[in-house]
């Protein structure tokens, strides 16, 4: 088939990539690890099956790009796709990157370069996910039982993004329908205003009613919390000790790039929890307020 491939295809952003190039007519192949058997344009999918990958691959000319989660080194498992990708004669593959880099992952620097290298393959440097504020990821998890933010970030600010403008974003790039010139292989994608976690929680308290608190602690701390929460060793050490850099102020910075890409401005913060005010609405601990 001539259409795009979306790996992640049931996750934040591929889902709602989907949604929207079946909207738009686009036709669509959704990969994962465990694909409805409801769904005709669902195919299996998963990284550490390289099996999987050639099948998912053949007959489209785009692929949306999730690489795999919760490693630091993502290019033994991406590199081989990137390259069945060229050889089938892929011409565009977004890749949703990051612009917060972890320390000591080269890996990830080196995959976003390869497919910059590329005529057409495209990078989004997404910022921060506002749906990390949610459940199940372990930052919403803790505000939704608990009211509590912990951080390492002290007052830096990150210019938080929703999931939904990132695959806006990706839309334009794979449908065909953004103004972006195709030289421009790399678009940082943040929300319209940087937030630190304490205005943050003063958003969410002030739209739900649920009180959320900000506790300071050390980046080690929040390693164990990580760890806890069933992440792998090294990556929770690189993912907490970002904290150090965000409160530095190196990821204060926005940009314009989903108007660009779009036509149409990113989703504030306060915009965001307005729309999922009720995952909020009924906190289940309350003893260590």
């Amino acid at each position: 088939m001539t259409g795009v491939l979306v790996t992640g295809g049931t996750g934040k952003t591929g889902g709602a990539l989907v949604d929207l190039l079946r909207g738009g007519g686009v036709p669509v192949r959704v990969a994962s690890r465990t694909p409805s058997a409801h769904d005709r344009d669902a195919v299996r999918f998963d990284w550490t099956d390289p099996a999987t990958h050639p099948a998912a691959l053949r007959g489209v000319d785009r692929v949306f790009l999730v690489p795999p989660v919760n490693t630091v080194d993502p290019m033994p498992l991406v590199g081989p796709f990137l390259a069945e990708a060229q050889r089938l004669g892929v011409r565009r593959v977004v890749l949703l990157g990051s612009a917060i880099v972890l320390p000591n992952a080269p890996g990830a620097v080196e995959m976003a370069a390869q497919v910059r290298a590329r005529p057409g393959w495209v990078v989004l440097r997404a910022s921060g996910f506002m749906q990390n504020f949610l459940a199940p990821h372990p930052l919403g998890e803790r505000i939704r039982r608990h009211g509590e933010i912990r951080t390492a970030a002290g007052d830096g600010r990150l210019g938080w993004i929703d999931a939904r403008d990132i695959s806006a974003a990706a839309f334009a790039l794979l449908a065909g329908s953004g103004t972006a010139s195709d030289d421009q292989r790399d678009h940082l994608l943040t929300g319209p205003k940087a937030l630190s976690y304490t205005e943050a929680a003063s958003i969410i308290t002030a739209r739900t009613g649920w009180p959320v608190r900000v506790t300071p602690i050390r980046t080690d701390e929040q390693a164990a919390h990580y760890r806890s929460a069933g992440m792998p060793a090294e990556f929770a050490t690189a993912l907490a000790t970002v904290e150090d850099g965000v409160r530095a102020g190196r990821e204060d910075r926005v940009s314009t790039a989903v108007l660009d890409l779009t036509g149409r401005p990113p989703r504030a913060f306060a915009e965001f929890v307005q729309d999922h005010a009720s995952e909020w609405a009924h906190g289940e601990g309350t003893a260590d307020r």
